[in-house]
């Protein structure tokens, strides 16, 4: 699981603690965020850094053989979700790796000016018209490919030649005719052995 997906679910489970006056099970955070691809544990090791984060942030009460059995929010809770939460730390976090990467690669950015003048230099417009002229031929050819395909299996029908229907035809009619002389060969030899087995 991705960590701006905790960062989501634990800010979720604070809004949820917060909405509520009283103390709840964490088997309703699980019934209601997470069931049924994750387990009642996964709940309760997000509620378990939440604490480690800040421990004012839930009031955990522990039972009925469990660690964290009930929580409830405090007064700390609403003023940590106005301030952002868990995602606004997750952004922030990112934001500096972002940085810090951007540093570490040595690529400077391009101010706005050098970006317009690279946009205004000819090459780019002539590689920008090939690329156009190259997507239109490309177009135009698969429509072509596209009629000829449709043209030759609906519109055009196959006609055959008269005399080569006709001796196709024969063909089948001499073979038709080997196949059942075949047949009945084998059928009186068959014949002939059933006969025999009879005497």
């Amino acid at each position: 699981m991705s960590e701006f997906f905790k960062a989501e679910l634990k800010d979720r489970f604070l809004e949820y603690a917060l909405e509520r006056s009283d103390y709840f099970e964490i088997q309703t955070l699980y019934d209601e965020f997470l069931r049924p691809n994750y387990s009642l544990q996964f709940v309760e090791k997000l509620v378990k850094e939440i604490r480690e984060y800040d421990p004012e942030l839930l009031d955990v009460m522990s039972g009925n053989g469990m660690e964290i059995f009930m929580v409830a929010s405090t007064t700390s809770t609403e003023d940590f979700l106005e301030e952002g939460g868990f995602m606004d730390m997750y952004v922030k976090e990112e934001e500096k790796w972002d940085v810090f990467l951007d540093q570490l690669s040595g690529n400077k950015k391009l101010t706005k000016d050098e970006q317009n003048l690279l946009k205004r230099t000819p090459a780019h417009k002539r590689e920008k018209n090939l690329l156009l002229l190259l997507i239109s031929a490309i177009s135009i050819s698969f429509l072509f490919t596209l009629v000829s395909i449709i043209k030759e299996a609906w519109l055009e029908p196959d006609y055959v030649p008269a005399d080569e229907f006709k001796r196709k035809m024969e063909q089948l009619q001499e073979q038709y005719l080997q196949e059942n002389q075949l047949l009945r060969n084998q059928l009186q030899a068959a014949q002939k052995q059933l006969d025999s087995l009879k005497n």
